[in-house]
């Protein structure tokens, strides 16, 4: 009963709120950027011709990106040595700094071409944070999650994805309906930005309060000497590779699809209304609004849906509708009216939504908890890297080097076939305690149930759990 733990709802409401929190603000800070790219190619590039100077900008998008890896080395591995709260307080603080300098800093009209300058190096020092930011969350609400319930709780972490982008949407209406759009490009711009301060705060307040997780602290106390040939135990980069390098590479593939459908959705979008449809950006932004609210409401409720059929399924439904829905959402979008638009939206939202609300409860599972924060930092970030955070500046020049305004879909369709095909070796993860961690359960009731049936129960392996001695 003692190796059992018990965690109730009240204490994981409070430990999840912390990390929706940081993940919204995320997403507030990068959507920022997606949905004023046109803008800030005047504001910072404006001495580039077109279509460079767009291309100029979406390439610092991809520059923060490119740098995630290395914060997920750094900060990955330290999350397993130092715990997972730590590492989260110190993300969120960085990623609040650097989005506020950036609505300070001096545009191309001041300073010329040199203005690029440091926007691309704040735009670093977010992707830096950002690459121990979301593999820390999502190892954080896994393991402080029931295992019956880890797809419903851990469902709420992005939220913040999807909240986040809707405020992002709504702060750009509200702009420009107040000072008009050719404010934004005066000064307009900088106040989405500026508005990190405040939030940036109560992230961090909420950051100070969350609670190292139970997984984390049974870990470490029965940690001994380090195993290099124990895949279990705690491994530096090296290591993680050598014992897990399968799982990594499903991990790259399940997020590389992932996030080029979600990156399409919410940082690209506003562009391409903008430069292939011919919708203004406060129009992308009144219809993208509505849709991201919706698809936030839905989260939970598909999160509840992978505790039930597992996380291996709804997978399956999300790769299954990005290859059916992605052309005829990309056609319905050339109508250029408003309706058209928000059908659209909407269309490439209902993947996204399955992909985005199994994320947290699954990609974590998929490492043993010693090493868990090192090997998501590496398998999230790299694919992000590479793939995700690189959509909006691939797909335009896709659409620049061949005049195809499909080509978006079909690079969003080719990462969801490579998922579906990776999801074949995925072990499936639903209603069983993390790999090398002991059960989690909501009440002492349901211990009791855990230990009577451990040694009938095929979703109970107590030879990847860290108690001393295994009981039969």
């Amino acid at each position: 009963m003692d190796d059992v733990v018990v965690v109730n709802t009240k204490r994981v409401r409070t430990a999840i709120s912390g990390t929706v929190v940081g993940n919204f603000m995320e997403w507030f800070d990068f959507g920022i950027y997606g949905y004023l790219a046109v803008t800030i190619s005047v504001v910072f590039a404006d001495d580039l011709p077109e279509p460079w100077n767009l291309l100029v900008t979406l390439l610092g998008f991809a520059i923060s990106f490119l740098v995630r890896p290395i914060g997920g080395l750094v900060l990955g591995p330290l999350g397993d040595r130092i715990g997972r709260q730590k590492v989260l307080f110190f993300t969120m603080a960085m990623m609040a700094v650097a989005t506020a300098l950036i609505g300070v800093l001096p545009t191309s009209a001041q300073i010329g071409l040199w203005a690029i300058v440091p926007l691309y190096l704040l735009k670093m020092v977010q992707g830096f944070s950002t690459g121990g930011e979301y593999a820390g969350a999502t190892t954080y609400v896994a393991e402080f999650s029931p295992d019956k319930r880890r797809g419903f709780w851990s469902s709420w972490l992005d939220l913040g994805f999807a909240a986040g982008a809707s405020v992002v949407a709504l702060t750009t209406v509200i702009t420009e309906s107040v000072w008009g759009e050719t404010a934004m490009t005066d000064f307009g711009w900088r106040i989405p930005f500026l508005v990190a301060i405040p939030l940036g705060i109560v992230a961090i307040w909420f950051r100070l309060k969350i609670p190292e997780t139970p997984a984390y602290e049974n870990a470490a106390e029965t940690e001994g000497e380090p195993d290099r040939d124990d895949p279990l135990a705690r491994h530096g980069i090296g290591g993680i590779l050598r014992h897990h390098w399968r799982e990594v590479l499903i991990g790259i593939a399940i997020v590389a699809a992932t996030n080029t459908a979600g990156y399409a959705l919410t940082s690209y979008m506003p562009t391409y209304l903008e430069t292939e449809v011919g919708i203004s950006n406060l129009g992308a932004a009144v219809a993208t609004v509505p849709v991201l609210l919706v698809m936030s409401a839905c989260l939970p409720f598909i999160g509840m849906l992978s505790d039930r059929i597992g996380r291996r399924p709804v997978y399956m439904i999300a790769a299954g509708s990005t290859i059916v829905l992605m052309i005829p959402a990309f056609a319905i979008m050339q109508i250029g009216q408003e309706w058209a638009v928000f059908v659209a939206l909407g269309m490439v939202a209902i993947p996204v939504a399955f992909y985005v609300a199994v994320s947290a409860s699954t990609l974590p599972a998929l490492f043993p908890t010693a090493s868990r924060f090192g090997a998501m930092a590496i398998a999230y970030n790299v694919s992000v890297s590479l793939f995700g955070g690189t959509t909006p500046l691939f797909s335009q020049a896709l659409i620049d080097a061949t005049g195809n305004t499909y080509m978006p879909a079909f690079y969003i369709m080719f990462f969801a076939l490579l998922g579906g095909i990776a999801l074949l070796s995925m072990k499936e993860t639903a209603k069983r305690p993390l790999l090398g961690s002991v059960p989690t359960v909501e009440t002492r009731e349901e211990a009791v149930e855990v230990v009577e049936r451990q040694d009938d129960d095929p979703l109970i392996d107590t030879s990847t759990m860290p108690i001393p001695v295994h009981r039969s």
